[in-house]
């Protein structure tokens, strides 16, 4: 039996895939992307704008709790 624990990691770890997914699609390419269509203030000194900043910090934060599920899910997930 499997318990309610593993469901419970297996959701929040589908929600962070999506996410993850999202985010990485957002980001822009060589100037170009969906990011820039959400305004385009870049500040001067770092050539990047703070939207691509912090679209920087929310993925990186989903890749980190996306591994973080994938290792509890490897430590708690035990099949019959």
């Amino acid at each position: 039996m499997v318990s309610p624990l593993v469901y419970l990691v297996v959701a929040v770890h589908a929600i962070l895939a999506i996410g993850l997914i999202v985010f990485v699609l957002l980001h822009s390419g060589k100037g170009t992307g969906l990011s820039s269509m959400f305004g385009g203030m870049s500040s001067a000194a770092s050539g990047t704008s703070i939207i691509e900043k912090n679209l920087d910090r929310i993925t990186i934060g989903l890749a980190v709790g996306w591994a973080i599920t994938s290792v509890l899910l490897m430590m708690l997930y035990r099949p019959i």
